[in-house]
């Protein structure tokens, strides 16, 4: 081998890479220690930019087609080499591809529950997760923030990079958008368009990527708010609570058979009697006229005050559903001590309502 061979063989001409894995974001050429001569080809693909670093600064840049490493081609190299005449001699530099076309279906959720401030339920721990596509539109602050210095730095080095930042920064527009929880689960679409303005100033100015879509798939919330919403999903659902317990009474009814049942139906008789009578002019009687034939019942002081197990029982409903009348006023009850009594009158007079 002649000297001249020797020399050709220490210097790089020609300055390629082709991307056959599609999950590369950059790249840096192996030089081998080898020098740049004068006149050497850079060639740059559609979806590449190349950027020169010379001794952790940055040189220039070159988008698509082939180049001609000249004096005119590398005005920041030729100011940072100090080049008084130009560029005629090999020199090194660190080269490094960085591709720009589109990544898509990257996958991003929270791996702790992020607070969120509810207008309905307060402060709120939920989870969230999602897709989101990207691409480079800043190589100098891509390579400087994320990739660093990396040989090759692949999709799932920047998937553990960046899961966090943009956790965060998701975490931050949802606070700005204040978007009730209620709402989310049946705006994911439109919340994921929301978030982009919020979301890609942030990242383009920290990280020179641009998210070109954010897309919510699921947000989630711990199961004891789960079971607080149901409940006033139920208590929505139910409306008026009198006409629920009047429902549950005529529930009852329908049953039948029971002592329950026989005494809800009488009692809802009277109450029907009692309007009607009122209604035509007539004094309500005091009680209902025992059947012909038949001794009337004693009226002890016992039957005229009944415990809200007792009301229970004669409507047909939960006893909870009673304590929940009589706290609510609708149903007159006297405490004493720990416990309620309700006058039958009283109950008569809930019934007529």
């Amino acid at each position: 081998m002649g000297l001249m061979d020797f020399i050709k063989g220490e210097l790089i001409d020609v300055i390629e890479w082709t991307d056959d894995s599609r999950d590369t974001l950059s790249y840096r050429f192996p030089d081998e220690d080898k020098a740049i001569k004068n006149g050497a080809q850079l060639i740059v693909r559609e979806s590449q930019v190349v950027q020169f670093v010379y001794l952790g600064e940055f040189g220039d840049t070159f988008g698509p087609g082939k180049h001609t490493l000249a004096t005119d081609n590398i005005p920041v190299l030729t100011k940072l080499k100090s080049w008084k005449y130009g560029f005629n001699s090999p020199f090194k530099a660190d080269v490094y591809y960085v591709t720009t076309r589109l990544f898509t279906g990257n996958k991003w959720g929270t791996a702790n529950p992020i607070m969120m401030r509810d207008d309905d339920l307060g402060i709120v721990r939920a989870r969230a997760f999602g897709t989101f596509d990207f691409k480079i539109t800043d190589p100098k602050l891509f390579l400087k923030e994320v990739a660093g210095s990396d040989q090759n730095f692949r999709l799932d080095e920047f998937a553990d990079t960046m899961r966090s930042r943009i956790v965060s920064i998701f975490a931050d527009a949802l606070a700005s958008a204040k978007v009730p929880v209620f709402d989310v689960a049946s705006r994911y679409s439109e919340l994921g368009e929301a978030l982009l303005p919020l979301i890609n100033p942030v990242v383009v100015a920290k990280y020179g990527l641009q998210i070109t879509s954010f897309i919510i798939e699921n947000v989630s919330v711990p199961p004891e708010v789960e079971q607080a919403i149901d409940k006033r999903s139920s208590m929505a659902a139910v409306g008026n609570l009198n006409d629920y317990v009047k429902f549950q009474m005529a529930q009852g009814m329908e049953k039948g058979g029971s002592s329950g049942g026989m005494a809800t139906e009488l009692a809802v008789g009277l109450s029907i009697a009692q309007q009607i009578m009122q209604q035509q002019g007539m004094p309500a009687a005091a009680g209902a006229a025992a059947p012909r034939g038949a001794a009337a019942a004693p009226s002890p002081v016992s039957a005229e005050l009944l415990s809200p197990a007792d009301v229970a029982q004669a409507l047909g409903v939960p006893e909870s559903d009673v304590m929940t009348i009589i706290e609510a006023g609708e149903l007159a009850a006297k405490k004493i001590g720990t416990s309620y009594r309700i006058k039958r009158s009283a109950l008569d007079e809930y019934l007529a309502r």
